[in-house]
C-alpha cells in the first residue's frame, strides 16, 4: 500500500482495477477544508490520461512494477522481438501495448521494458533518439532560421515534422514523447 501523500512521478498505482502511472502530482491544502492531492494519471496499457484527486493520506496499492534492460532484435507483424541484456530471454512485445513510441524503435536499440505479474506492459524508451532522415522536400537557399516546418520520413519508417533546412541523408534529435524535432547531429 502507498499512501496518496507519497506520490511521486513515476510511481505505479491500481486504480479500480487497472495501473496507472503518476505523471503529476500537487499537494493542495486549501485554507478551509481538509488537504488533498491533484494528480494527472497515465494508463499503463491504453496510453491514456486521467486528472484524480485523492484525499490527503488516502490509501492505494501500489503496483510491483520491473524494468529490465532489454534490445530489439527485430520487429514483424507478430510484434516487437526483445532480448533481455543479462538472461538473454526473448520477449514479444504488441506494437499497440508500446503505443505512438514504437516508430522511433530501431534494430539494437537497447530500452526498459517493464514487467507486471510477469508480463509485459509498457517500454520506456529514452526521451531523445537520432535518427537519420531518408526522405523530405528539399531545401532552397534561404529557408534557414523560419518557424516553417515539413514533413520528414526517418530511418524506422515513422514521419515528423523539420524545419525547412533540414535535408535527407541528416541525422537529427527527436523528442519522443512528443515527436518534436529537437536540432541536427551532423
Amino acid at each position: 500500500m502507498i499512501s496518496s501523500n507519497d506520490f511521486r512521478n513515476g510511481v505505479t498505482i491500481i486504480v479500480d482495477g487497472q495501473l496507472w502511472t503518476v505523471i503529476e502530482f500537487l499537494h493542495v491544502k486549501p485554507g478551509k477544508g481538509s488537504a488533498f492531492v491533484r494528480t494527472r494519471l497515465k494508463n499503463v496499457k491504453t496510453g491514456t490520461t486521467l486528472e484524480r484527486t485523492f484525499r490527503a493520506g488516502e490509501k492505494l496499492e501500489r503496483a510491483t512494477v520491473e524494468n529490465r534492460s532489454m534490445s530489439l532484435l527485430y520487429n514483424d507483424d507478430d510484434g516487437f522481438h526483445f532480448m533481455d541484456q543479462e538472461s538473454f530471454e526473448n520477449v514479444t512485445i504488441q506494437r499497440e501495448l508500446i503505443g505512438g513510441p514504437a516508430d522511433f524503435i530501431k534494430d539494437g536499440m537497447i530500452v526498459e521494458v517493464q514487467f507486471h505479474d510477469g508480463l509485459p506492459i509498457g517500454v520506456d524508451l529514452p526521451s531523445h533518439v537520432e535518427m537519420k532522415i531518408i526522405e523530405t522536400d528539399p531545401g532552397f537557399k534561404g529557408d534557414t532560421a523560419t518557424n516553417t516546418f515539413k514533413p520528414a520520413t526517418l530511418e524506422t519508417g515513422a514521419v515528423v515534422q523539420v524545419p525547412l533546412f533540414v535535408e535527407a541523408g541528416n541525422v537529427i534529435r527527436i523528442d519522443t514523447r512528443d515527436r518534436r524535432y529537437i536540432g541536427r547531429v551532423n
